[in-house]
């Protein structure tokens, strides 16, 4: 019985062959690796994934579709919303020091999962993900770039990111209304040291009004902190580079 895509899941099913073997490339599996897909839907990328792997780990929140991967004798089915899934219990119970994680994200959601999968990153060994391509955009942009955000500084911080695969919406079914991209996403060996609470709410209070002055938005912000360093806040905030972000969070 053929699965109809669910809109409150964000369902759009990959389907062009090409794409999906370019994907699988990209993420280069290894036999016996702890892999976790989240999201596998109608097993696309799965099938390819399990055939390089022998055994899957696959996240999927719709009943149905977790009923049918549990047909799949090489898969471990967690049926859950993975915002809920506890990824360092998870490579504990598995008994391994690190996962790697792919999957295509519902786009309604990748900001939190993105940011879910930030708090676990101490047990992930990379992450492949299939976003918006604005998303990506906006993951990977430089300062001074109209795509530059919070988003650009709360992940940059701790990963190495890069833009590996463009996608086009008539590689999936239903197709979506936008483009859609491939990252990869590597945490850095050595990740500077910071109150990550801290940060996020320095980040966020930087770019609460992004066509402001920082001193209109951060500089208060410090001013209630007492910080008597140094930093400009005669600068926009996406003018400020990551690393200067992290050395203020890392001074106060």
């Amino acid at each position: 019985m053929k699965h109809i895509a669910r809109k409150r899941f964000g369902q759009h099913f990959l389907t062009d062959g090409a794409i999906i073997e370019a994907i699988v490339d990209a993420i280069h599996p290894q036999a016996g690796e702890p892999v976790v897909e989240i999201g596998p839907g109608l097993a696309a990328l799965t099938q390819p994934l399990v055939e390089r792997l022998g055994h899957l780990h696959v996240i999927e929140l719709d009943r149905d579709l977790a009923a049918r991967l549990r047909e799949h004798p090489h898969l471990n089915v967690v049926e859950s919303d993975v915002l809920r899934v506890d990824f360092t219990q998870l490579a504990a119970a598995l008994n391994v020091p690190k996962l790697r994680v792919v999957g295509n994200l519902p786009y309604n959601i990748s900001s939190p999962i993105l940011f879910h999968l930030l708090e676990h990153v101490a047990v992930v060994q990379d992450q492949h993900f299939m976003l918006q391509k604005e998303v990506i955009d906006r993951m990977v942009a430089s300062p001074s770039n109209g795509d530059y955000s919070r988003l650009s500084v709360m992940l940059q911080w701790r990963y190495d990111m890069q833009d590996v695969l463009f996608v086009p919406p008539e590689s999936f079914d239903p197709p979506p209304r936008v483009d859609s991209a491939v990252v990869r996403m590597v945490p850095l060996a050595v990740p500077p040291q910071l109150d990550v609470k801290l940060m996020e709410e320095m980040v966020r209070v930087a770019f609460s009004q992004r066509r402001k002055l920082l001193r209109h938005t951060l500089g208060r912000w410090l001013e209630a902190r007492n910080f008597s360093g140094r930093f400009d806040v005669q600068r926009r905030a996406e003018e400020v580079p990551v690393a200067e972000y992290v050395a203020l969070v890392q001074s106060l």
